[in-house]
């Protein structure tokens, strides 16, 4: 009976050992700054090549990117930093701030590192939580594009990002997202749940609530005509491409009539084409 049982004992361990992340599948912190979170299995996977911009770049967005950049500066030194919702237009700089606040950082010779994870993996947020706790690294938790649909059960997960839940957010990790939404949900789903609830006022608070659990909230706005030709005259004199700007902006004014909007991530794609019409060769920002 006792050998039977030992060798029991035995299967559940390997089994078990099958199951847990492989050691090998963390990799050395020290080598990189960005990484992306995988589910099924658990890993970390470094990003060697990061696609970030200098922050000098974001034009129209001044306001906002100083007081994140503030914020993971705290964060970075060991003080109080606040989570961070990123929120409104599209194309206005919301993702590119956050890694760009993050290269300048390193930059500027602090060990900040970056872990990215999809909205659909916030579910097992609390197993990288247990990855993250107690590492010597600073870490900045990043979701692009958050929002919940109305059965979505993953914000819960996010609550322990947010709040901590009995452990405690890990003092090492902060939580930065960016959304179209200010508060992560659909209006029309907000109007309808309080329309159809037996008490409308509680029904949606639970969900609604959640984005004041961020400590900061940074709205971004659709960008002006001079907004827009600023960010693109800032890529042309970061790259020193030879053209006049009377030019540029015929061109670029027919490039957004095209598209039917102006905002910082058409600015670019113009940039871009512009680029390539020029022998220009744009390079990605290799990982620090």
């Amino acid at each position: 009976m006792t050998t039977e049982k030992n060798d029991q004992l035995e299967r559940i361990a390997d089994a078990l050992e099958r199951l847990a992340p492989k050691t090998e599948d963390f990799p050395n912190f020290d080598n990189f700054s960005a990484f992306m979170w995988h589910v099924a299995p658990d890993y970390l996977e470094p990003v060697k090549i990061t696609n970030a911009v200098d922050i000098s770049l974001l034009k129209g967005i001044d306001h906002v990117s100083d007081i994140l950049l503030n914020n993971t500066m705290q964060f970075a030194n060991g003080f109080p930093a606040n989570n961070a919702l990123l929120w409104g237009a599209r194309g206005m700089g919301k993702s590119s701030l956050v890694k760009a606040v993050h290269t300048k950082i390193n930059n500027d010779g602090l060990n900040l590192k970056i872990v990215e994870l999809q909205r659909d993996d916030l579910g097992s947020v609390s197993r990288l939580l247990k990855v993250l706790r107690g590492l010597p690294y600073k870490f900045i938790l990043f979701c692009d594009d958050l929002s919940f649909s109305y059965d979505d059960q993953n914000y819960k997960s996010l609550k322990a990002i947010l709040d901590g839940g009995l452990e405690g957010r890990p003092e090492n990790v902060i939580f930065y997202a960016t959304s179209n939404r200010r508060h992560l949900m659909p209006r029309d789903m907000i109007e309808n749940e309080r329309s159809s609830s037996i008490n409308p006022s509680e029904a949606v608070e639970e969900k609604i609530s959640l984005s004041d659990r961020f400590g900061l909230w940074l709205g971004f706005h659709p960008c002006s005509q001079d907004e827009f030709f600023d960010i693109i005259e800032g890529y042309v004199k970061h790259y020193n491409l030879i053209i006049n700007r009377l030019e540029i902006e015929t061109q670029a004014t027919e490039w957004a009539r095209t598209r039917g909007s102006r905002s910082g991530r058409v600015a670019w794609q113009f940039f871009v084409d512009l680029a390539g019409k020029h022998g220009l060769v744009l390079k990605l920002k290799r990982d620090i």
